[in-house]
């Protein structure tokens, strides 16, 4: 299957369970809660049946947007990425790419949280990033 097809029955999925939960959440609170005496009101059922189909479009948009991700296969697929300084690298400390924290030394000095890094190599586990230049900006572009 593509993933064109994988990605709409996904959704059919993703509608289909939603549906069943907000059905479950009426039964039990039309049904369930007042057999032990508890009673909330139509407007309160509203309310929650609301919240719970708005977690249910937010969880559903961020994991499609992790799905469609492209694994990184290993350190050396890494390099030429480029991301953000998290915690400031004297040579060591942490940059986020693609939004994951990885271990990073700096090849040039100090570097302070928001710089803008590329990342040039590996050493073990870690990374090797150097800081964005003017330059480096202009060939991406």
């Amino acid at each position: 299957m593509d993933d064109g097809n994988d990605m709409t029955i996904r959704l059919i999925l993703a509608i289909v369970s939603s549906l069943l939960e907000e059905v479950a959440l009426v039964a039990i609170v039309l049904w369930g809660l007042p057999q032990i005496d508890v009673h909330i009101p139509l407007a309160g059922l509203v309310a929650i049946m609301v919240a719970l189909g708005a977690y249910d479009i937010f969880s559903y948009r961020v994991g499609s947007k992790a799905l469609r991700q492209r694994p990184v296969m290993g350190l050396p697929a890494m390099v030429g990425s480029r991301g953000k300084v998290a915690r400031p690298l004297s040579p060591e400390g942490m940059v986020k790419i693609k939004g994951e924290l990885w271990k990073a030394t700096s090849e040039g000095g100090v570097l302070d949280t928001g710089d803008e890094i590329t990342v040039v190599g590996q050493d073990g586990l870690s990374l090797i990033v150097r800081k964005n230049t003017a330059g480096d900006l202009e060939k991406s572009s």
